[in-house]
């Protein structure tokens, strides 16, 4: 809907009584509660178990039965064929005939972690020391087989890119608690298959978009003035452009681009003071740095970004998304060709910073108030591609959760003995973004933007509030 119309939205609902008054008016109350601005913390408006966000997306798709959803039955039929109802069930790219082809058992064992007994894989004997804290999901599923539309799925709620990702819904919703940093902070470890449509803001205004910090060198470029170039001049020269700026923007107030970028100068010059002291990491304690397995290898590069993600959300940053397993040279889609090397280095690269994090997460008292998410976009099949490969499956996965006072230390729902679909509270991407928003204080069905006269949300028409209190429940 235009604001060239010569109406405000108001105006509007005034006009349209219980037609399409009644469609917008739960999109009504969060866009007129932004007049403080987009980054303005706002209250929850439902009780909140966290005030933040750490999203570990495991970009590539590790697979489920070797790493938390272990399959005594799978290994004892390695080499066998599927039943074939199983085998039915599943459609693959790479596999010719899901029927003939061979069970491929995992190559790792699994044993119990905690006092819970929790099984996990021995890719992640680091994570397993905090079995007590997670809340495995073993019966994810979903119907989308590629790696990019199913990463637009899981993150923006709808296969194809455009929507608004989860994060920029988040900030949306809440806005900031420092109104220095970034409200939604991304890193990544490479290029990703789906782009950067995945930490976009879509059609919400577009100062909820992601905020990408370099892979290498300084985080974020130009925090210091050039030799020669003041505080005061630097001000003086921002004001001079805002005003013209500001009088670009009058004919075009619909353009959300021109304001996000006019909001991207205000807050690049408040980080000027704020962002240098978050991003260097040279202020933490050998014994911290040594927790994440910084300064070493294959550890280093994943822990520093775990590590600054820790202090992100400690100074009120929002949501922070890691994209996981991109590196040259190994990649979790690897699995296609030698799911050992694969699984093996991304476990190496990953398992002790993630425990890293939620050791220093809950030393802190910060893992109460923050929900830790680790997953990737669907899981790998039980049958081999190949002779050590595993090819994509969406059909059945896991993933879990940790933090935001959730019950940890135990598996929730389950897939078959082979582990091809979930027989037990199956649970899809809308469900779980219901579940991340209600965490948070939103409710994922009042939580909508007005957009082509049509109140949109994360979960579209989908989405289940009830399993955050399967989440929470003991």
């Amino acid at each position: 809907m235009s604001n060239n119309s010569g109406f405000n939205r108001r105006q509007l609902l005034q006009l349209s009584g219980n037609g399409l008054g009644a469609l917008a008016a739960a999109s009504l109350l969060p866009q007129e509660a932004h007049a403080a601005g987009p980054m303005a913390p706002r209250p929850a408006p439902l009780p909140a178990k966290a005030k933040s966000i750490i999203y570990l997306f495991q970009h590539g798709a590790p697979s489920h039965v070797d790493t938390f959803d272990p399959k005594i039955e799978l290994n004892k039929r390695n080499g066998q064929t599927l039943p074939e109802e199983l085998a039915k069930r599943i459609k693959t790219s790479f596999i010719q005939d899901p029927k003939n082809a061979l069970i491929l058992g995992s190559p790792w064992g699994f044993a119990p972690g905690g006092k819970s007994g929790l099984m996990i894989s021995d890719l992640f004997p680091h994570v397993r020391k905090h079995a007590d804290d997670l809340a495995v999901i073993r019966s994810c599923y979903g119907e989308v087989f590629d790696h990019s539309p199913a990463m637009y799925l899981a993150l923006s709620g709808a296969q194809f890119p455009g929507r608004p990702s989860l994060g920029s819904w988040v900030t949306y919703g809440l806005g900031s608690e420092n109104q220095d940093l970034p409200a939604f902070v991304v890193m990544t470890d490479g290029s990703m298959k789906s782009g950067p449509p995945v930490y976009g803001s879509g059609f919400l205004p577009g100062a909820y978009q992601g905020t990408l910090l370099r892979k290498k060198g300084d985080p974020v470029l130009y925090l210091r003035n050039p030799p020669g170039i003041t505080q005061d001049t630097q001000k003086r020269t921002l004001n001079l452009l805002e005003t013209m700026n500001r009088r670009h923007l009058k004919s075009r107030e619909a353009d959300t681009t021109l304001d996000a970028r006019l909001l991207s100068y205000e807050l690049a010059y408040r980080m000027q003071a704020a962002a240098p002291e978050a991003v260097d990491i040279k202020s933490e304690t050998k014994a911290t740095l040594d927790l994440y397995g910084v300064g070493a290898e294959p550890t280093d590069d994943v822990g520093r970004k775990c590590l600054l993600a820790r202090r992100l959300v400690e100074r009120g940053v929002r949501f922070v998304q890691l994209f996981c397993g991109t590196n040259v040279g190994a990649d979790w889609d690897d699995a296609h060709n030698d799911l050992r090397h694969s699984h093996q280095t991304l476990a190496a690269r990953t398992d002790k910073p993630i425990a890293g994090l939620l050791a220093d997460l809950k030393s802190r008292g910060l893992l109460d108030s923050t929900l830790v998410v680790w997953g990737g976009e669907f899981g790998r099949t039980p049958i081999a591609q190949g002779k050590n490969g595993r090819d994509h499956h969406p059909y059945g996965f896991s993933m879990w959760m940790a933090g935001a006072g959730i019950q940890g230390g135990r598996a929730l729902g389950a897939t078959d003995e082979m582990g091809v679909a979930p027989v037990e509270m199956p649970v899809n991407a809308h469900d779980v973004n219901a579940t991340i928003l209600r965490l948070m204080g939103l409710d994922h069905l009042r939580l909508t933007y007005l957009f082509q006269s049509r109140a949109y949300r994360l979960t579209d028409v989908h989405g289940e509030n009830e399993f955050s209190a399967k989440l929470l429940a003991g």
